[in-house]
């Protein structure tokens, strides 16, 4: 008997699933909500059964009986997305699309320079770069929306595999001019009277804020912002200083001001870069590849924009 069902069918069932509304499964998917909505009609109209329940203004759920369809979906697709592993096992070569997420205060200094060399080196492959902070990766990774993340090990759940890169020690990052950007290097002591410009990112903040917890003081916070190039900005301008992780070779704010970098003195745990993936007892040709590249650019080249 003929399948009722195709592929495609399958993909926005998973995506509606995921997601709870057709909008934005459709966003996610970037098709129109029309042709998810009509797709997924089709498919419960081919198979016989009510898949979601829709609820005025408040999305859809699935059924009992849509349950099981959505994860025999997924077992499917998983299973579907061999295919092109077997095809490059079969011609030993390394082709066909990867989704590579980066954490948005990463993103901007070595994602684009990665992704250039990569494909370079594999010509048959396509990369789709995405952003978002440590949250948005953990749950693009669970909906296989990528394939891979480059990330710090913060909080990493049970079904992620997380490799290691480099250790990035914090910095203290001061305006040009200030007063005690004239010194070798400082603790959290030095700067207990001094305003802060907080990276308010999810799990990069309670990092940065746990150090003061363990030396015995609140930090005087006096700005907040997720957009690293405005923590750069605002510190350069005098409004307090910033830890980071990430030192790039250009020690000027997005303005032309000038920024000052000095290590941190006191004894914290510094944030390790690495790639993060599903956790699974396979790992597709495609980001072995990927994985071994961006090890062998770490070992040869160092961190892409990253100052020694």
């Amino acid at each position: 008997m003929p399948l009722r069902f195709t592929f495609r069918q399958l993909e926005y069932l998973v995506a509606v699933g995921e997601a709870g509304t057709i909008a934005l499964a459709a966003q996610r998917s970037n098709v129109s909500s029309p042709s998810i909505s009509s797709a997924i009609s089709q498919l419960e109209m081919d198979l016989g059964i009510q898949l979601f329940v829709r609820h005025h203004a408040q999305g859809l759920s699935l059924t009992p009986g849509g349950r099981r369809v959505f994860n025999e979906a997924n077992r499917i697709l998983d299973s579907a997305s061999g295919l092109h592993d077997i095809a490059n096992d079969i011609i030993k070569t390394v082709r066909g699309p990867i989704a590579i997420g980066a954490l948005t205060t990463v993103a901007p200094v070595i994602s684009a320079q990665l992704r250039r060399s990569f494909e370079v080196k594999y010509p048959d492959v396509s990369v789709l770069l995405r952003e978002g902070n440590q949250v948005d990766l953990f749950r693009m990774l669970g909906q296989a929306e990528i394939d891979v993340a480059i990330t710090y090990d913060l909080e990493i759940p049970k079904d992620i595999a997380f490799e290691e890169l480099i250790y990035l020690p914090p910095s203290v990052m001061l305006a040009g001019d200030h007063p005690l950007a004239k010194q070798q290097s400082l603790s959290l002591a030095d700067l207990e009277q001094e305003p802060m410009v907080l990276l308010d990112l999810p799990l990069s903040r309670e990092y940065f804020l746990s150090m003061f917890q363990h030396s015995g003081f609140r930090p005087n916070i006096a700005e907040r912002t997720s957009d690293i190039f405005v923590a750069r900005s605002l510190v350069a301008n005098g409004f307090g200083f910033g830890l980071v992780n990430m030192r790039t070779k250009a020690d000027v704010a997005p303005d032309g001001k000038k920024l000052a970098f000095l290590p941190l003195n006191d004894v914290v745990r510094p944030m390790v870069l690495g790639l993060a993936t599903k956790r699974s007892e396979h790992r597709s040709g495609i980001v072995a590849a990927f994985f071994e590249h961006v090890i062998e650019h770490l070992q040869t080249k160092g961190l892409p924009g990253m100052r020694d």
